[in-house]
C-alpha cells in the first residue's frame, strides 16, 4: 500500500473555549488528578510502568469466580522477534464455538500490559459468551514502530490459525482495543486487509490513538485539561515514531489517520468523549470510512474526558457508552 499524501490537517483553525465536562464526570477528573496528570512528559515514562507494576490483575480476579479460564499462551512473535504473549480468557460454561474479542490495551505506545483494560471486555465476555484474547506487544521507546503492531499482527495469525484449538468461530473475530489500543486496532484492521490476512467481523475502536499530527482543534483546544492531552500525546506519538513524528513519510500502520485508503475494512465501532484530545481524529475516521463506502457506528459522548467510562464507571454518561458498547457486539456477534 502506498501512503500518498496525508489528508490535509487542521492547523491554523481556529479554537474556542474547551467543551464543558460532564457534570457527574467532574469529581471523578478532579481525583484523577492526583495520580494521572493531563501531561506525561518522557521522564514520567519510568514512573508510571514502575506504578503499573503494582496494579497487574491476577488470573483469580480475571476468572470471576469460576466464569472464565484464564492462561497464558506465549506463541511465535514477528520474523526475528521474541514470542508474544496472549492472555487467553475462555468462558467455563458457554458452549463452544465462541465469538472472540482480540484485544489491544492503551497506555499511549508507552506503558500498560495484556491486562490493563481486559475486566470491561469481560463484562461483554460474560454477558455474549465470548473468548477474550488480550495481546502483550513491546511498547515504545524501546521497541518503535513497526515492533507494536507487527506483535499484534502475529498474535492476530497465531489466533486465527488455532482457532478450532481455541474453540473460536474464525468468522467471527473482533479486534479492539482503547486509546493507543485503540490505535493499534485500526492499523492492524489496515494490516491485515493489505496482507491479505485473517477475515475479520468487526473493529472496534474505543477512543483511539490515530494520528501523529497532534494539530486538530480538539488536540489544541484540550491543551493542559483532562486525560492525556497535547503534551502527552506528543510524548507517545515521539517515542513510537521519533524524529519522524508529524514528517510527511509515516505509515498509516503506525498512525491510521495516515491512510489514504479506507475502504474494505470491517465494521468498526468509532466512540470519543467531546471533551479529550482525540475526538476530531476519531470523527474524522469514521466519517472517511463511511465517505470510502464502508459500515461505522460513531458515538461522541457529551462531556466525557479520555477514558471515561473506565476511569468514571458509575456516571450516567459512562453507563450510556458501556450499553452502546454491548449494543453494537450483540447486533455483529449475535444478531
Amino acid at each position: 500500500m502506498t501512503i500518498g499524501a496525508p489528508p490535509s490537517t487542521s492547523q491554523g483553525m481556529p479554537v474556542g473555549s474547551p467543551p464543558p465536562f460532564d457534570a457527574e464526570l467532574v469529581a471523578a477528573l478532579e481525583a484523577l488528578g492526583a495520580y494521572l496528570p493531563s501531561s506525561v512528559t518522557p521522564e514520567m515514562i519510568p514512573g508510571f510502568r514502575e506504578a503499573m507494576g503494582g496494579m497487574v490483575m491476577a488470573d483469580e480476579e480475571l476468572a470471576r469466580g469460576g466464569a472464565f479460564d484464564v492462561q497464558d499462551v506465549a506463541v511465535p512473535g514477528p520474523p526475528g522477534a521474541p514470542d508474544v504473549s496472549l492472555l487467553v480468557c475462555r468462558p467455563a460454561a458457554a458452549s463452544a464455538p465462541y465469538a472472540a474479542l482480540y484485544y489491544m490495551h492503551g497506555g499511549g505506545m508507552i506503558i500498560g500490559n495484556n491486562r490493563l483494560g481486559v475486566p470491561e471486555t469481560l463484562d461483554w465476555a460474560q454477558e455474549l459468551g465470548l473468548v477474550v484474547i488480550s495481546v502483550e506487544y513491546r511498547l515504545a521507546p524501546e521497541h518503535p514502530h513497526p515492533a507494536p503492531v507487527e506483535d499484534c499482527y502475529a498474535g492476530l495469525l497465531w489466533t486465527a490459525a488455532h482457532a478450532a484449538e481455541l474453540g473460536v468461530d474464525p468468522a467471527r473475530i473482533v479486534i479492539a482495543g482503547s486509546s493507543a489500543g485503540g490505535g493499534l486496532a485500526a492499523a492492524l484492521a489496515l494490516l491485515t486487509r493489505d496482507r491479505g490476512g485473517p477475515t475479520l467481523a468487526g473493529q472496534m475502536l474505543l477512543c483511539p490513538m490515530l494520528d501523529d499530527r497532534n494539530d486538530t482543534p480538539s488536540a489544541r483546544q484540550m491543551a493542559g485539561r483532562g486525560v492525556w492531552d497535547h503534551t502527552a500525546n506528543a510524548t507517545g506519538w515521539s517515542a513510537l515514531l521519533g524524529a519522524d513524528r508529524g514528517g510527511p513519510d509515516v505509515s498509516p500502520y503506525a498512525a491510521p489517520a495516515r491512510a489514504d485508503d479506507l475502504s474494505g475494512l470491517p465494521p468498526a465501532f468509532v466512540d470519543v468523549g467531546s471533551a479529550e484530545t482525540f475526538r476530531d481524529e476519531d470523527v474524522a475516521y469514521a466519517t472517511r470510512i463511511w465517505q470510502a463506502g464502508g459500515v461505522a457506528e460513531l458515538h461522541v459522548w457529551p462531556g466525557g474526558f479520555h477514558g471515561f467510562d473506565m476511569l468514571a464507571p458509575h456516571a450516567a454518561v459512562s453507563q450510556a457508552a458501556k450499553a452502546a458498547k454491548l449494543l453494537w457486539l450483540r447486533r455483529l456477534l449475535v444478531g
